[in-house]
Parts: C-alpha cells; sequence; structure tokens
C-alpha cells in the first residue's frame, strides 16, 4: 500500500484588508489529486478528490456508479501513488462483473466531483434511482444532533474551509462516520465506501450532507439504501423528484432553527422517543 499524499498544503498568499495589504503568511488549503478508477487493467473515470480514504472512495464509487452490486465483487483493491502525477485504485473484479463492465467501458476525465464519469448517454444520467425500503423514524432532534455532530468531526474543513462533508447518523449511537472531499460526490462516495466495508446497516441511520443535494446525490444515497438524507443547502428540482421516485425522505436548508422537508414526511417526527420506531407508512 502506498503512502498517500498530504490531504492539505501550506499556501503562502498576501492579506488585503481595509484597503491595504496587512500580511504575508500560510493558509491551510486542501489538495486536489487525480485519482484513477482502474478495474482489471483499465481506467474507467478519473476524478479530481482529496487524497484521503481512497479506498472508500474507490468501493464506494464503484457501488454507487453500478460499477459491482456488492462489496464481494472487488476481489482485490490496492491504492498506487504515481509520485505527484497522481493516484490509481487498482481494483479487480469478479469475473461475471468484469465481463458486464468490458460492455460499457469508456475512458473519461471529469472535473471535481463530477458525477458523471462514465456515463455515455442522456438515459444514464437520469436513470431512475433505488427504491429504499428503509421504515426507521427519526426525531427532529435527530437531526439537529446529526448536524451538530458532523460538523464537528470535519477536521479538513476546521483547517480549510474549503471541502464538503457527508456523515452517517444512527439515534442511540450518534456519528458512525463521516467523511470529507473537495467534491460532494466524492465526499458521498467515501461514505458509502466506508460503510460497504464495515458492514453497517444504513436502514437504521440517515446521511447528513454539508452540499446542495443534486439528483446524482439522491441516486447514490439510495444505493446507500438510507430512507432520510439530511442536507445544510438546498436541493435541485430534480433532486426532490428523484427523492420522491426513490422513496426518500428529503429534509435540506437544514440550520439550527429547523429545517424543509421536501418528500415522505412521516419518517420525521418531533418526540425523540420515536426515534427507533419502524413500520410508519407515508401519509
Amino acid at each position: 500500500m502506498s503512502t498517500l499524499p498530504p490531504p492539505i498544503a501550506r499556501i503562502s498568499r498576501a492579506v488585503w484588508r481595509d484597503g491595504e495589504l496587512r500580511e504575508t503568511s500560510d493558509r491551510a488549503t486542501p489538495e486536489e489529486t487525480a485519482i484513477a478508477m482502474v478495474y482489471d487493467g483499465g481506467t474507467q473515470a478519473v476524478m479530481m478528490a482529496t487524497p484521503a480514504d481512497v479506498e472508500d472512495f474507490a468501493v464506494g464509487f464503484s457501488l454507487t456508479e453500478g460499477i459491482v452490486a456488492g462489496l464481494d465483487e472487488i476481489e482485490s483493491l490496492e491504492v498506487v501513488d504515481h509520485d505527484g502525477v497522481g493516484l490509481e485504485a487498482r481494483m479487480w473484479l469478479a469475473k461475471d462483473r468484469a465481463r458486464s463492465l468490458t460492455s460499457r467501458r469508456r475512458n473519461l476525465a471529469g472535473p471535481t466531483g463530477c458525477g458523471l464519469c462514465g456515463i455515455d448517454s442522456l438515459e444514464q444520467a437520469v436513470k431512475a434511482a433505488r427504491h429504499v425500503t428503509a421504515e426507521t423514524v427519526f426525531s427532529a432532534q435527530d437531526i439537529h444532533d446529526a448536524l451538530d455532530a458532523l460538523s464537528r468531526a470535519q477536521s479538513l474543513n476546521f483547517a480549510t474551509r474549503a471541502v464538503h462533508g457527508a456523515g452517517f447518523y444512527r439515534p442511540g449511537q450518534g456519528l458512525i462516520a463521516a467523511r470529507e472531499d473537495v467534491g460532494r460526490h466524492n465526499a458521498l462516495d467515501k461514505l458509502a465506501g466506508c460503510l460497504a466495508r464495515t458492514g453497517e446497516d444504513a436502514t437504521t441511520g440517515f446521511v447528513v450532507l454539508t452540499s446542495r443535494v443534486s439528483v446524482e446525490m439522491i441516486q447514490k444515497a439510495a444505493v446507500i439504501g438510507v430512507g432520510l438524507v439530511v442536507a445544510v443547502s438546498a436541493p435541485t428540482a430534480l433532486g426532490v423528484r428523484m427523492a420522491d421516485e426513490a422513496g426518500i425522505t428529503l429534509a435540506a436548508i437544514a440550520r439550527g432553527d429547523g429545517f424543509e422537508v421536501f418528500t415522505y414526511p412521516h419518517r420525521i417526527v418531533a418526540a425523540p422517543g420515536a426515534a427507533l420506531v419502524a413500520g410508519a407508512s407515508a401519509p
């Protein structure tokens, strides 16, 4: 296993304040590194991402982009550092999955967290999301606690103020996992990979995001299997429609004083005691 480059660099900059140049000093700045997703010796996608939790990123990307259906279809994974040029996440797949991938393989370089790598048709870009089966009910307090917990867990963002975060919260246990990246899709992919690799039951918790909720974020959350997605920022209209189609409760524009629920409000209740109740039905 290669030693990954540091996710933060110290960059010298001049500070302009009150109409004059006040000081010159260093600032913590997040790194962006080209990370190639390589399957059976062929590159499927190249993403610009934060060089941290790359194994989680590789697994999560593979799952949420439909390259594999489960962790067991990745037979081996190795991260290789190409001396400042970028990283390769080299994966070898089970034979049946490898044959399926060959038919859709396409080399594609994308911007930070583009979310569309390997897509070669409009139909694939807006493909239907999985329909979730999770029916755990959460309290409004759970949502506020998750937002606070994710904020405290974002060490990279605390240092740089320039990265997105994605977390998985379970009532009674708190924030189970959190991942950060310069790309919002990447952060969610890293979280998906982490949950898959640790065997977490996603139906018993929910995803909390620091970014806006676009259609790709809902598609990825549906693969993870959560019934609730909470976001600090606003959703797109297509993101709302996709959440409705997938059966996901979408709560966004979440702040300390409240949040807005766009789909399936039955999964959010006022009383903390209802947080572990399952089986509620949509109104």
